[in-house]
């Protein structure tokens, strides 16, 4: 398959997003957040992964509002740097609006069948997260989200599934942070999280530091058995 770009319009401007379609000419519809490293190979591998599944994957350039087309890896410590300070550029508010709007111009495609799920890793874990609460996703996926400890009073507003993958020894999510997860989230009925102990963040980022081939290949199979129930 070959991705293609689309133009998302918004009230505050308009953003470009990678979109990979599958076989199928009408499917459920995945949007694919970002890291902070931009809609780099990672993330455009990711939607091309999603779409060989059967699923339209679209991955939206959430940092267009700092700077666009944000395309770099997690190789050199410029790179590293420039992440970080994307990072804490970003603002969360508003990139929930974006995701919204991406929702909404991939639900309105002709290949999506009107279901449309969200996935995101690290920054876009915490996304994730938000779109689950926020959002009308019909179901959403957080992998090792970031600062989620702090935003656990927002699981009062989740209406539809979300899965969470977390990182038993992840550098950015403390041990206390992940017991505050647990103790605010295990009882809620549409959230279900699975631990991974002993992996580090990031670790089904294929190519990076802290890859793991086995629990990246089981919380790869858990997304996409939790997206074929949430979104037929």
């Amino acid at each position: 398959m070959s991705g293609e770009r689309l133009t998302i319009k918004t009230p505050d401007g308009a953003f470009s997003a990678y979109v990979a379609r599958p076989a199928a000419a009408k499917a459920p519809a995945v949007v694919v957040i970002q890291e902070i490293f931009g809609v780099n190979a990672v993330m455009r591998e990711t939607a091309d992964w999603l779409a060989g599944e059967g699923y339209l994957a679209i991955c939206p350039d959430l940092f267009w509002r700092i700077e666009p087309d944000i395309d770099i890896t997690d190789k050199t410590k410029a790179e590293w740097d420039r992440a970080f300070e994307l990072f804490g550029l970003f603002d969360a508010e508003k990139g929930v609006a974006d995701i919204a709007a991406t929702i909404d111009a991939i639900r309105a495609d002709p290949g999506c069948t009107g279901k449309v799920g969200a996935v995101g890793y690290c920054l876009g874990g915490k996304m994730a997260y938000l779109t689950a609460a926020r959002t009308d996703a019909d179901a959403s996926v957080s992998y090792y989200g970031v600062g989620l400890d702090a935003l656990t009073g927002e699981a009062a507003r989740i209406k539809r599934p979300l899965m969470m993958h977390i990182a038993g020894e992840d550098g950015f999510v403390p041990r206390e942070a992940q017991a505050a997860i647990h103790a605010a989230l295990d009882g809620n009925r549409l959230i279900t999280i699975h631990d991974y102990p002993g992996r580090d963040h990031a670790f089904a980022r294929q190519g990076g530091e802290h890859y793991d081939a086995a629990d990246a290949g089981k919380a790869n199979a858990r997304t996409l058995a939790f997206f074929k129930a949430n979104l037929v």
